[in-house]
C-alpha cells in the first residue's frame, strides 16, 4: 500500500524496555510548532537557524510518549527555543515526507540545515538527555552525521522484467526469511504483509501457500475479538503481543486479504476474519456521509494501559471512553477501502459491503476530485497532489467495475490513470507527488506505490486495451526492477515479484454474456466473482450496451446466459451452468 506499510511497524517499540511511561499529559505550548513549507528554510536562514522535523503519528503511541518526556524538557525545549525552527508534521496529512522518512519512523527526527540539507535522521522514541545531546552536537557542528549517506544514483533497468537470476534469487531470499517457528517474517515486529501473503497464496506453490496458511492463522491475533479491528503488529516477535492501532490502511488491505484466502480456499475462517474487520470499519471508521475515517488510537482515553484496556468487554470499554478517531477524510485511505469492500463482497456476496462500497466512492469523486482525473488528499492540502490518492482511487474504481460490470467505473479508472501519467511520470518511475517549483526536497518514486501502479495500469490496460497503460506499467516495472531498488528491499521483494509476475501473464478471462436482469447472467457473474483468480480480467458483456471496452474475443450470439474463460488466444466451451464454471475455475492455480 504503497502507503508505507512495510516501515509503519518500525515505531521503536524496543524503548518499552527502557522506559515507564507516564499518563499522557495534556500538551502545553511549551515549543513552537510550525507546519511544513519550503518558508521554513527560509525563516532559518534569516535567524541563523536550523530546523527540526518531528514527523509523528497521530495514533502512535511513542510519539505521545516523546512529547510528554522529550518534548516537555526543559533542556530540550530551550535548545529547540534558541536554536530551531520546530516543524511538526501527522504523517498520515503528507504522503510525499512519509514516504521520504518512512525507515525512521513513527515518530521520525530529521535535523536540517537552514539550506535545507539533511544533517540527522533519527528513528523513533528519543530519551531527553539524547535529544539535548543531539540538538547541541549540531549547533555546535552543523554537519551531517552518519544517519545521512550520499544520494547514491539509480539507473533504471533497461527492460520491464526481472531476469531469471534476480527474480531467483529474490525468491530465495524471500523464502529463506520465513520463520517457521513462529510464522511471518521478520523478527522483533510481526504483522501481516499483504504483498507477502497475496504472492504466496497465489502462488501455485505448496510450500509458500503453507506460508500464507500459517502467517494468516496467526494474523487471527491481531483481530481484536471484541471490535473486530486489526491491530497494526505484535512486539517480541510473535503474535500475542498486539500493538493496538488501528490504521485504515492495515484494517481495509487486511480485510481484502482475508477475502481472497476465502475466495481461493473456501475455509470460513477466512471470511468471518474479513467480516470481523469490516465490523470495525463500520462502528467505528464510518462517517455520517458514508466516506472512511483515517484510524483509531492505540492509547486509551484517561492513561488507563492499553493491554489492561483492550482486554474489557465492550460495555467496559464505553464506560471508560474510545480511543481517539482521526476524522480526517483521506482519498487514499478511501481508496483502499472501496477495494478492501470490493474483496468481500466478491467472497460473500454482501450487498451491503457494495453498497458501502459506491457510497464512498460516490462521496470522494464529490468531495476530493481534482480537474482531468486526480483527487486531493484532503479537503485542503498544504502541498500535492500525491501520487497515493489518485492511485488508490484508480485501483478502487477497477475494482468496483471488475465486481458491477457497471462502465462508469471504468471511465473513471481510466481517468485517474490519465491524471497520473501527466502528473507523476519522472524518468525513473513514478514520483510519490507533484514536483512544485522550488520544492526544497524533490520527489521520487517510491517502491510501494510504484508496485501498485505497475499492478493497476497493466490490468487497465488488459480491461481497455489501451497500450498507453501498459506503458505506464512498464515504465514503473523498470524502476522495480532496477538492482539498487531490488537491493535496498532485503526480503520484502514480494510487491516486486508480483508486479513482475502479473506484467508476464495474462490474466485469467472470464466473460459472461447475457443481459444484466437475467438472473441465470447474475448466477454465472456471482460464481466467476466467488472462484475467480485474484489476477483476474472478469466483464459481463451484455451486448445493448455495445462492445466490450476490450472488444479482443468475439462472443457467439447465444440464446441463454453463458460463460466463456479465454486464454492464449482461444476460449473454453460454452458453459451454462454455475456448477460448470466453478469446476472449471477450481483447476486454476493450484499446485
Amino acid at each position: 500500500m504503497m502507503i508505507t506499510r512495510r516501515f509503519q511497524i518500525l515505531t521503536l517499540v524496543f524503548a518499552a524496555s527502557l522506559l515507564t511511561c507516564p499518563a499522557r499529559a495534556k500538551e502545553t505550548p511549551k515549543i513552537d510548532w510550525q507546519p511544513w513549507s519550503d518558508g521554513v528554510f527560509k525563516q532559518a536562514a534569516a535567524q541563523h537557524k536550523l530546523v527540526l522535523l518531528d514527523l509523528e503519528a497521530v495514533w502512535c503511541h511513542w510519539c505521545h510518549v516523546m512529547d510528554d518526556t522529550t518534548y516537555s524538557d526543559p533542556r530540550v525545549i530551550a535548545l529547540i527555543r534558541s536554536k530551531y525552527i520546530a516543524v511538526r508534521v501527522d504523517q498520515d496529512s503528507r504522503p510525499d515526507l512519509a514516504n521520504r522518512y518512512e525507515d525512521y519512523g513513527w515518530p521520525a527526527t530529521i535535523l536540517f540545515k537552514w539550506d535545507g540539507s539533511e544533517l540527522a535522521k533519527r528513528r523513533g522514541y528519543i530519551p531527553p538527555m539524547p535529544m539535548a545531546s543531539m540538538l547541541q552536537a549540531f549547533v555546535d557542528d552543523p554537519t551531517p552525521g552518519p544517519s545521512v549517506e550520499p544520494v547514491q544514483p539509480m539507473a533504471p533497468a533497461t527492460t520491464d522484467s526481472l531476469s531469471i537470476d534476480q527474480s531467483t534469487a529474490m525468491l530465495a531470499h524471500f523464502s529463506a526469511a520465513y520463520d517457521w517457528k513462529h510464522a511471518g517474517w521478520g523478527d522483533a515486529q510481526k504483522y501481516l504483509d499483504w504483498d507477502n501473503l497475496e504472492y504466496c497464496m497465489t502462488s501455485g506453490t505448496p510450500q509458500l501457500e503453507k506460508m500464507a496458511q500459517q502467517t494468516l492463522t496467526a494474523g487471527l491475533n491481531l483481530i481484536d475479538p471484541v471490535w473486530g479491528g486489526v491491530d497494526q503488529y505484535s512486539l517480541d516477535g510473535d503474535w500475542v503481543h498486539p500493538h493496538y492501532e488501528k490504521i485504515m490502511p492495515y484494517q481495509a488491505e487486511t480485510m481484502r486479504i482475508y477475502a481472497m484466502a476465502a475466495s481461493l480456499w473456501h475455509q470460513p475462517q477466512w471470511l468471518a476474519s474479513a467480516e470481523k474487520i469490516h465490523g470495525f470499519m463500520e462502528t467505528f471508521l464510518t462517517s455520517p456521509e458514508g466516506a472512511f475515517y483515517t484510524s483509531q488510537d492505540a492509547d486509551p482515553p484517561g492513561g488507563m494501559e492499553a493491554k489492561e484496556y483492550f482486554a474489557l468487554d465492550d460495555a467496559a470499554r464505553r464506560r471508560a471512553g474510545v480511543p481517539r478517531i482521526d476524522r480526517h477524510i483521506y482519498a487514499r485511505e478511501n481508496g483502499l477501502a472501496i477495494s478492501g469492500l470490493a474483496a468481500l463482497y466478491a467472497a460473500n456476496g454482501d450487498t451491503g459491503a457494495l453498497t458501502e462500497a459506491r457510497r464512498t466512492a460516490t462521496w470522494i469523486l464529490a468531495h476530493r476530485a481534482l480537474h482531468g482525473g486526480g483527487f486531493s488528499h484532503d479537503a485542503q492540502d498544504s502541498a500535492g497532489p500525491y501520487l497515493a490518492d489518485t492511485l488508490e482511487m484508480g485501483r478502487a474504481f477497477l475494482a468496483l467495475y471488475k465486481v458491477t460490470a457497471e462502465r462508469p467505473w471504468l471511465a473513471h479508472a481510466e481517468a485517474a490513470a490519465d491524471f497520473i501519467r501527466t502528473n507523476f511520470n519522472a524518468p525513473d518511475g513514478f514520483a510519490t507527488s507533484a514536483t512544485a517549483p522550488g520544492a526544497t526536497l524533490k520527489p521520487g518514486p517510491e517502491t510501494d506505490e510504484n508496485v501498485t501502479l505497475a499492478r493497476f495500469a497493466d490490468l487497465l490496460a488488459r480491461y481497455t486495451g489501451n497500450p498507453t497503460y501498459k506503458s505506464m506499467a512498464s515504465h514503473a516495472m523498470r524502476y522495480l526492477a532496477s538492482p539498487s531498488v531490488v537491493n535496498a528491499q532485503g526480503f520484502s521483494v514480494a510487491g516486486i515479484l508480483l508486479a513482475n509476475r502479473d506484467l508476464g501473464t495474462e490474466p485469467t478471462h472470464i466473460t459472461i454474456v447475457g443481459a444484466k436482469e437475467d438472473p441465470a447472467a447474475r448466477a454465472l457473474f456471482t460464481t466467476a466473482l466467488r472462484d475467480a483468480p485474484p489476477h483476474t480480467r472478469l466483464e459481463w458483456y451484455d451486448r445493448r450496451e455495445g462492445p466490450l471496452p476490450n472488444s479482443d474475443v468475439e462472443y457467439p450470439s447465444l440464446p441463454i446466459a453463458t460463460a466463456f474463460l479465454c486464454s492464449q488466444n482461444a476460449c473454453s466451451s460454452p458453459m451454462r451452468t454455475s456448477d460448470a464454471l466453478a469446476r472449471k475455475l477450481a483447476t486454476l492455480y493450484r499446485p
